[in-house]
């Protein structure tokens, strides 16, 4: 650091001269009045002050007396549900028709091997019908035509079917192919 002697001494006049440039006299008036540490301090506290007003929000917009209504977002449903993934409701497709079925918030899982006394809680297989509608709940599946059943837990089947307009139903049933409650969906098809 520069003491005041050395200041002086770098902004006399040239030697003989004996006074100051007016230049060190201002130095010297600055050197007094703002000491080195302070002008140190009060260039941090500027930068500090700069940069919190950089970075502060913007306040907030005048709110009117009625808040705007929310958006009214549909509830996600999680209630069971079966549907057919292929073909689609009311399309034409040819023969041999590409048939798959998906369920949501149920496990589908194939039946236990062996007799089967007692039912798994929540879980179920497909059954597939052509030109048939949906069973009354707790009705057991026949294991005869029109129905497809599915114990091994797959799918999908490529079916053959005649031409013409037909009626395709999916159906749940539990390990003993009782149907469950709203666990069945018919779609219409024409084959080509």
């Amino acid at each position: 650091m520069v003491d005041n002697t050395q200041l002086y001494q770098m902004i006399l006049a040239p030697p003989g001269h004996g006074r100051l440039r007016p230049e060190a006299y201002r130095m010297h008036a600055q050197m007094t009045l703002f000491p080195p540490r302070l002008m140190a301090c009060l260039a941090l506290l500027t930068a500090v002050s700069v940069c919190a007003a950089c970075t502060a929000e913007a306040p907030p917009a005048q709110q009117s007396a009625t808040p705007a209504p929310a958006p009214a977002v549909p509830a996600a449903s999680t209630n069971p549900m079966v549907m057919f993934m292929a073909p689609q409701d009311g399309s034409t497709s040819s023969s041999p028709v590409h048939i798959m079925f998906g369920a949501e918030h149920f496990e589908i899982a194939a039946v236990p091997q062996g007799t089967v006394e007692t039912t798994r809680p929540g879980m179920g297989h497909y059954h597939v019908a052509v030109d048939s509608e949906c069973l009354p709940t707790g009705e057991t599946i026949p294991k005869a035509a029109p129905w497809t059943h599915f114990g091994d837990g797959k799918n999908m089947i490529d079916m053959q079917l005649p031409p013409g307009k037909h009626t395709l139903t999916v159906q749940i049933g539990d390990d003993l192919h009782r149907t469950i409650e709203g666990l069945c969906k018919t779609i219409t098809v024409t084959v080509q």
